[in-house]
């Protein structure tokens, strides 16, 4: 017997051993003593309660005050009615908007935690995007300002509005000019204010732009039809579309809304019709909108300009010099094709383009013109008013500033400092400028150069409006007072310019109630309650076209021509980051891109096939230097469907003083974008050299393999057309093997279940981000993503296919290296989360009953019965179940601005936080379904259809979730479960799962087969 071994009679024996204590010691921090914490506040255990709460800053205390305070000063009015005073565990829903979305906002006593679309916002209620999903989360940043600052002191607004009026008075003196540099302004008030100071400071102009820039189309229009506008595209009346380079369904202008559109003739009920449009993409990067459609043709940055000539001249018949793609026979060959579609559906079709150059647009116009799209598919008579910056107007800025003409400029959720493509020039000139004033929430990049910082509040805690389309008007109104000693920045301007109304509550409203309310008819009381105004569309017309297109395809063919060396690179919006502006967020940043899955961090894109060519393997860290001499380095990320001769890089990334979630955050690629004739241009030439470093990317999907099981199921349009049923295997059913013959579940009462249609899901994944809202689900950081540990209940899984003759289709990304061409592949996104079997795997091993079946069909987790076994994640099939390895929300080691106490007050009460060593997974937000009945029980009547939305459901823009009781056989999720395009995922092993998915349909036949081969 060995004589080393100890032993315990207990755990109470085993809780004092020097190894269990400095374990403890390693695992759990301990808290400070409260003398100590009180000691670096400046506060001691006799504080009085009042200054206790002022010097805790941006915590606890202050956020409460702000809730428990009477509603703000002039009172909004609560979407549904609820009692005069708040009532614990009762809900408020205020309307609002969010980056000119109308969206309703749910506060619990006092404390807003959730962001839903507006039902009252009629045709533009599209759902919400991950960035409104996460924009709860920026109201708690700790990274915000709590006082204004001047000269970089903290200051009162009195001695602010003193410093600022005394030096605009020498600035106006001296004759100097005043600028005020915002993006894009769409609200009609805030319009009004810049006009009010111009007024009072007759040298201020107003400067509109845009870090991602859409000036190329409205010089395009203006130069074409005489309309300087961003138009109002309409995808759900094009039965054909054809996209170069625009990611419509992601960040072209206005993905979710134009997500919906675009559903509407794709998904289940349109099918049921026998009706589905048709989508042709030519793009050089993988994006968003690439992986959904129906053909998808991989097109260097330099061929997209010969390739729209190509398509012009084939549907007009003209001869303009540059058509033709030599080295693309496969491109060559699709544009053929699309143009014979085209000319067969004038009226119906669409093409886009996502180039800022101005010839481009104006070429793309000439086409949309040629195919009749003007009036249908294309409305200029009811402009979009989303983006409207000008870039000639920012470089004249810039360059007026060095000249030192510029006595004062003001920025307005702007920061140039960051996204502007020459920082140098542009630094250097506000150094020259007397007076620089940044209204922002925190000391961002240009802030940090300004001598004034008006801190301004949260979008949640503020007065405004939106006006985003033509006739289209919305509300932005308070949910909570303002947390700290901020000032919106249309109430410092009406300040400093002495105008006779400066409360901006009173401003919004007078406008409202003398230029909106009275055409609509409505109240001030009316438009709060339902926080849009829709005035009837003007009829929209169809336009000539009468140009001269030779200079045109001059310009597009000498820029082709400037692009064809080295490698091509795109520099493009990624779904999570987009410009940047919300770095800072911890929700966004753990949010992994739909296409590539990567967190935390962008990447350099390059075609496997390209990267073997150049040397280089995966997460090699490579130097990408530009044509202007801007160098970053980034990991190599294995792209297919990349064009072979470019790479891409995001944008949004790099920030180095948006907070401490934001910060440092890979690499800003906005110097590597252009200024070329008065426009922006996202394409560039990039030579790359590697570094013999190397970082591991954080991605939430590394692999790929069906592993021969039939997953995900696909069909032509043609053969759906033949058979509904194609595709999706019901006809060629397994044989079942019941293990669970004795344990039949009945649902008498509800049998909730969902259908997921994969034809309608485009993969943008704002249903992750509403889950997590929603449901607690903790971030974990870049280290534990590597991991694998991240807690998405939900998550939507990206499959590659690559059609080979001789190897048929692939779709492991480890084992693509034998194919040929890297170029043409099909993707398909699957929502995946727990299917809440009737003959769940996990329940039968669970050894403390924590995972059980409810009378409902649901399968529950009774948390404080886990003890973390993870059997049941063994025994999943679906890999659905997540580890809580840590408590994230409450370990400073994975800090990310998540764990203090005023961040987590925009935690769900009706959802418990989950503790370490317990397994989580998708509930069916059962928080939802309880409070659904009892509204219907206080109400007394019957749970209707409808009356219960699952967070996910809320969000999809596309109707691709569909949540409901199969009991109900009148019920939209028992008619979409009826459709023969329904299948059970895995169904074979029956463990009879509780989610349908309906069969991916692409519109293609043997004619664009050809093609995408």
């Amino acid at each position: 017997m060995e004589s080393n071994k100890k032993y315990w009679k207990g755990l109470e024996e085993l809780n004092k051993t020097p190894e269990f204590v400095e374990n403890n010691k390693s695992e759990f921090a301990e808290p400070l003593p409260i003398e100590d914490v009180l000691s670096e506040a400046g506060l001691s255990t006799v504080t009085p309660r009042r200054d206790f709460l002022k010097a805790l800053g941006f915590g606890l205390g202050a956020v409460t005050l702000a809730a428990c305070q009477k509603a703000p000063v002039h009172k909004s009015i609560p979407y549904l009615v609820r009692p005069e005073e708040v009532t614990p565990g009762i809900p408020n829903f205020y309307v609002s908007s969010f980056k000119g979305n109308s969206v309703m906002v749910k506060t619990v006593v006092g404390r807003p935690i959730k962001i839903e679309a507006n039902p009252n916002a009629g045709t533009f209620n599209c759902g919400t995007d991950a960035q409104a999903q996460a924009s709860v989360l920026d109201l708690y940043d700790v990274s915000k300002l709590k006082s204004p600052l001047l000269k970089k002191d903290e200051t009162t607004w009195a001695d602010l509005d003193k410093f600022v009026k005394g030096e605009l008075n020498k600035v106006q003196a001296s004759g100097k000019k005043i600028r005020v540099v915002a993006s894009t302004l769409n609200s009609p008030s805030a319009k009004a204010v810049v006009t009010e100071f111009t007024a009072k400071y007759p040298t201020t102009k107003l400067v509109q732009y845009d870090p991602v820039s859409y000036t190329g189309i409205i010089k395009a229009n203006e130069n074409s039809f005489g309309k300087a506008v961003l138009p109002k595209y309409n995808f759900e009346k094009a039965d054909l579309i054809v996209s170069f380079a625009a990611d419509f369904l992601g960040t072209w202008i206005s993905g979710e809304e134009f997500t919906a559109q675009y559903t509407s003739n794709r998904d289940y009920k349109s099918l049921e019709k026998k009706k589905m449009s048709r989508h042709f993409q030519f793009e050089a990067g993988m994006s968003l909108t690439g992986t959904n459609a129906d053909t998808r043709i991989a097109l260097k940055l330099s061929e997209e300009g010969p390739a729209l000539i190509a398509l012009y001249n084939a549907i007009t018949g003209a001869s303009l010099p540059g058509a033709g793609l030599p080295d693309n026979a496969n491109a060559d060959k699709a544009i053929k094709l699309v143009a014979k579609e085209l000319t067969q559906n004038k009226g119906k079709a669409l093409v886009v383009a996502g180039s800022n150059d101005v010839s481009v647009q104006t070429l793309v116009n000439a086409i949309n013109v040629a195919i009749g799209s003007y009036g249908t598919t294309i409305d200029l008579d009811n402009p979009c008013k989303r983006y409207e910056g000008n870039d000639a107007e920012f470089a004249l800025l810039v360059d007026e500033m060095n000249k030192g003409e510029v006595g004062a400029v003001f920025f307005l959720n702007s920061n140039p400092a960051y996204d502007a493509i020459n920082t140098k020039a542009f630094t250097e000139g506000l150094a020259k400028v007397g007076l620089k004033v940044s209204f922002s929430d925190r000391e961002d990049e240009t802030a940090d150069l300004s001598d004034v910082v008006a801190i301004t509040p949260n979008y949640l805690e503020s007065w405004g409006d939106a006006n985003t389309y033509e006739g289209y008007y919305s509300i932005v109104q308070p949910t909570i007072n303002p947390v700290f000693n901020s000032r919106q920045a249309e109430q410092s301007l009406l300040t400093w310019a002495d105008a006779p109304v400066q409360d901006y509550y009173q401003y919004v409203r007078n406008y409202w109630e003398k230029n909106i309310l009275p055409a609509a008819g409505k109240t001030w009381k009316d438009v709060l309650q339902t926080g849009v105004i829709i005035n009837a569309a003007k009829p929209a017309g169809s336009y000539g076209f009468t140009l001269s297109l030779d200079a045109v395809a001059a310009a597009i063919v000498a820029s082709s021509k400037a692009l064809k060396k080295d490698i091509e690179l795109q520099i493009f919006e990624s779904i999570p980051m987009r410009d940047g502006k919300q770095a800072n967020n911890a929700f966004l940043q753990e949010f992994p891109d739909p296409v590539t899955k990567v967190t935390w961090d962008n990447s350099l894109a390059l075609n496997p096939k390209q990267a073997e060519k150049l040397g280089y393997k995966e997460f090699d860290v490579v130097s990408i230097k530009g044509e202007n001499g801007y160098s970053v380095d980034l990991p190599v990320l294995f792209q297919p469907g990349q064009a072979m001769g470019t790479a891409s890089v995001a944008l949004g990334y790099g920030r180095t003083k948006v907070g401490k979630a934001g910060n440092n955050v890979g690499k800003n690629a906005f110097p590597f974008v252009n200024y070329t004739n008065g426009t922006l241009k996202y394409a560039t030439t990039a030579t790359l050299t590697a570094t013999g470093a190397w970082e591991e990317l954080a991605q939430t999907q590394t692999h790929y393999s069906f592993e021969g099981r039939n997953i995900v199921r696909e069909a032509s349009f043609k053969d759906f057309l033949k058979d509904p049923a194609a595709g999706s295997g019901n006809h060629h059913k397994h044989k079942v093997y019941d293990l669970w013959t004795t344990d039949k579940h009945e649902m008498l009462g509800n049998n909730w279940v969902m259908a997921i249609d994969l034809n309608a899901c485009t993969g943008c994944g704002s249903c992750i981000v509403a889950c997590n809202v929603e449901n607690n689900i903790p971030v974990v950081g870049k280290d534990e993503v590597r991991r694998r540990r991240e807690m998405h209940w939900l998550r939507i899984d990206r499959y590659y296919s690559f059609n080979d003759e001789q190897h048929g289709a692939v779709t492991k990304e480890k084992e693509i290296a034998h194919l040929d061409n890297l170029e043409s592949v099909s993707v398909v996104h699957q929502p995946m989360l727990c299917q809440h079997c009737d003959h769940a795997p996990c329940e039968t091993v669970c050894p403390v009953l924590a995972t059980v079946h409810s009378s409902d069909g649901l399968n529950h987790m009774a948390y404080n019965r886990c003890v973390g076994t993870r059997y049941c994640a063994n025994n999943c099939p679906y890999k659905v179940r997540r580890f809580n390895w840590f408590n994230y929300w409450n370990d400073s080691r994975f800090d990310n601005y998540l764990n203090n106490e005023f961040t987590q007050l925009v935690l769900n009460p009706d959802v418990t936080t989950r503790s370490r060593g317990v397994m989580e997974k998708c509930s069916m937000c059962i928080q939802r379904i309880q409070a659904g009945k009892l509204t219907a029980k206080i109400e007394k009547r019957a749970l209707k259809d409808g009356d219960i939305k699952m967070a996910c459901q809320e969000a999809c823009s596309a109707n691709a979730i569909i949540f409901g009781d199969k009991n109900d056989p009148n019920s939209e999720v028992s008619k979409a479960l009826r459709s023969e395009r329904t299948y059970y995922v895995l169904e074979e092993i029956n463990v009879e799962p509780g989610i349908g998915y309906m069969t991916k349909i692409r519109n293609i036949d043997s004619e664009t087969k050809e093609v995408h081969a």
